[in-house]
């Protein structure tokens, strides 16, 4: 097994010989084993161990077990104890998820914190078939049937060359003493029903089922590369990103043939799943406006571009900002110039919507920057009757991200300017206006 272990690590370059590895020790049979190979190699390691505190006094002996193994081997030791019930109360999610949760964010804090080039678990060829099935059942795609891979970040996983089976009889060869998790043999989680009742059915069937599993969730695997490389092919072609903002083409989406996997894998990423796929698509023949919700994403249906932006919430300090008389210039929300004209003369109007000339007389101070609101109006520059602000959206064809990002510019209750796009006419430059307020901003 040594050797079967030295050259999976070399033709899946998991790490180099003299990386400092952080190996996952529950104290079980497969981490022990792991360590006992990466002992042997000669490899340098060090050991971290989680007490979720699930199982009462056998936690803590765990925990023990893991740390004299540590002093025997001379290797450094971590531990971290977990109140993982209360984390999963308080997140909403099941106990495996939060357990899960709090692995990954220690160690990957160690990792930090002390230099390790790479962490390991032990899951082996088992835990591959397993998690192969459970994502079959799941429906995650083509993505969850490569199973667990060799290394997936900073994360390897050196033990999936061998099997349950082989890990037993090495361990018994060598007397490799371990410990034994009894969570692992009851069937409440679904691991475990997979492994205690769906597993030896299946075995029933085909003896050799696992290196059956093995080999097509290879080919599976392989198939995924050309699988995205496709996808990758067609979103060029379709997807573009501007600035803070993902945006896909509707016609050529529509344009696509079994469109609703393309767009799944589009999407994927930004936390949609498939249900948030057909109701996507079932909303490019209406009217734009609609919006759907990732617990990470957001996406607008506008008229010719499905929109994505990452959901971000507003500072508390973004409900007004006020400018007083003297003020010249402004950085937050928008830097913006302040600048007074006593001569007409020196105005050049211009049709840049980024420059306000004002009848300083007309506004009444401080002046407030605020964000629109629904029922908002103002006179539009050169018309006489009021218009709805969101009518002037409308009629400006401004998709739903944008209209968010519009500021007001407000003079007591009136609003002096739509920011970056139009002011009121009330407050234009007249043959009257003695002294003009020129405003730059920079959006």
């Amino acid at each position: 097994m040594v050797q079967q272990f030295e050259s999976f690590i070399r033709q899946n370059e998991l790490f180099n010989p003299d990386d400092p590895i952080l190996l996952a020790v529950s104290g079980g049979i497969d981490s022990l084993v792991m360590t006992w190979l990466f002992d042997s190699c000669g490899f340098t390691y060090a050991i971290a161990h989680c007490n979720f505190q699930l199982r009462g006094k056998e936690s803590d002996s765990d925990a023990l077990f893991v740390e004299k193994l540590s002093k025997k081997n001379k290797v450094k030791f971590h531990l971290e104890n977990f109140d993982t019930k209360k984390y999963a109360e308080q997140h909403k999610i099941s106990i495996q998820m939060a357990a899960r949760q709090l692995r990954i964010n220690w160690l990957e804090n160690l990792m930090d914190q002390y230099g390790y080039r790479f962490y390991a678990t032990a899951h082996h060829k088992d835990d591959q078939i397993e998690t192969f099935l459970i994502n079959l059942l799941r429906g995650t795609g083509i993505s969850g049937l490569h199973g667990i891979l060799p290394r997936q970040g900073r994360l390897i996983h050196p033990m999936l060359f061998t099997s349950r089976n082989e890990i037993e009889k090495f361990a018994k060869k060598n007397k490799i003493r371990f410990r034994e998790d009894s969570s692992n043999l009851r069937a409440d989680y679904t691991r475990n029903k997979i492994r205690h009742q769906l597993l030896p059915v299946i075995k029933e069937i085909n003896h050799e089922y696992a290196e059956i599993f093995t080999d097509n969730i290879e080919r599976l695997r392989q198939a995924e590369t050309i699988y995205f490389q496709q996808i990758d092919s067609v979103a060029n072609q379709l997807i573009a990103k501007e600035n803070d903002r993902i945006k896909i083409s509707i016609q050529l989406l529509n344009a696509l043939k079994s469109v609703d996997t393309y767009l799944y894998e589009f999407l994927s990423p930004y936390g949609f799943n498939y249900s948030d796929v057909k109701s996507i698509l079932a909303s490019l023949s209406k009217q734009s406006g609609k919006m759907f919700l990732s617990n990470s994403h957001r996406l607008f249906k506008d008229r010719d571009y499905l929109i994505i932006e990452k959901i971000k919430g507003l500072e508390p300090n973004e409900k007004y900002y006020e400018i007083q008389k003297d003020t010249t210039e402004i950085i937050f929300p928008i830097k913006m110039e302040f600048n007074l004209i006593l001569k007409k003369s020196d105005i050049k109007f211009t049709s840049n919507t980024n420059q306000a000339f004002l009848d300083k007389d007309r506004l009444i101070y401080p002046l407030l920057i605020r964000k629109w609101q629904k029922g908002d109006s103002f006179y539009p520059l050169g018309m006489k009757n009021k218009k709805l602000i969101s009518d002037f959206f409308i009629d400006t064809k401004l998709s739903i991200p944008e209209k968010e990002k519009i500021w007001l510019l407000t003079s007591g209750d009136q609003v002096v300017w739509i920011i970056g796009h139009r002011i009121d006419n009330r407050f234009k430059v007249t043959p009257e206006t003695k002294r003009i307020l020129r405003i730059q901003c920079n959006i």
